[in-house]
């Protein structure tokens, strides 16, 4: 599911072929499968409502997927939100820690609300303001397709979020890449979540036409 540029033109390892030369030589590529159309504006807004987010604000999106492995990165980003709130009183946060972390771990922040689930959690995405995520590969596409300005905090030493994802990202032009460890400072993450706030993306767009492309190729080999 992807294109020839997502994949990363490195060797394998000594001796070895190159990742995209085999890829291609094995493989058919679909383009991105997002199993969504990108929201309208008006499909947009009708969200903000729902979560409460008034015209006067502004919304970021806190997630990092379904795992457990995300409880230190949600942390950091809750210590950064009063710094966050010092430079743009308008922000307001929506962390969803997912089925691994309970809720109540994380501390409570002033203009931040914590949930363990959100459904179609692509939709809030899609509305937000601002995004920090992890590096895992869905949801970053997930905004990259919604156009939407983010950060990603890859796993430190995991190897598809720093390679192979990363270059798929760089790939569409999406998200800004925030190493770990540049993470564990609140004041610094706060100030590199706020000069996302007016950042204009210039995203690749993302294809919507993967599952049909899949299915042709598909129907094809029956």
């Amino acid at each position: 599911m992807g294109n020839p540029d997502d994949v990363v033109d490195e060797p394998f390892g000594d001796g070895l072929p190159r990742i995209r030369e085999w890829t291609e030589a094995q493989f058919d590529f679909a383009g991105y499968v997002t199993g969504f159309e990108p929201p309208s504006a008006e499909q947009r807004a009708s969200v903000r409502r729902r979560l409460g987010i008034g015209a006067d604000e502004l919304l970021c999106v806190v997630t990092v997927g379904g795992s457990g492995v995300g409880r230190a990165l949600l942390h950091r980003v809750m210590d950064a939100i009063p710094a966050a709130r010092r430079l743009r009183s308008e922000l307001r946060f929506l962390v969803v820690t997912g089925p691994r972390i309970d809720p109540a771990e994380l501390p409570r922040r002033r203009g931040a609300s914590v949930r363990g689930f959100v459904p179609d959690l692509y939709l809030a995405l899609a509305a937000c303001d601002v995004a920090v995520v992890q590096g895992g590969l869905t949801t970053c596409m997930e905004l990259a397709a919604a156009r939407r300005p983010f950060l990603y905090v890859p796993l430190e030493n995991h190897f598809e979020q720093n390679f192979h994802v990363r270059r798929r990202l760089d790939n569409y032009g999406a998200g800004r890449c925030v190493r770990y460890a540049e993470a564990s400072d609140p004041e610094a993450l706060a100030a590199a979540l706020v000069a996302e706030l007016g950042r204009e993306v210039a995203y690749r767009p993302v294809e919507t036409d993967g599952a049909v492309r899949a299915a042709t190729m598909l129907s094809e080999l029956l």
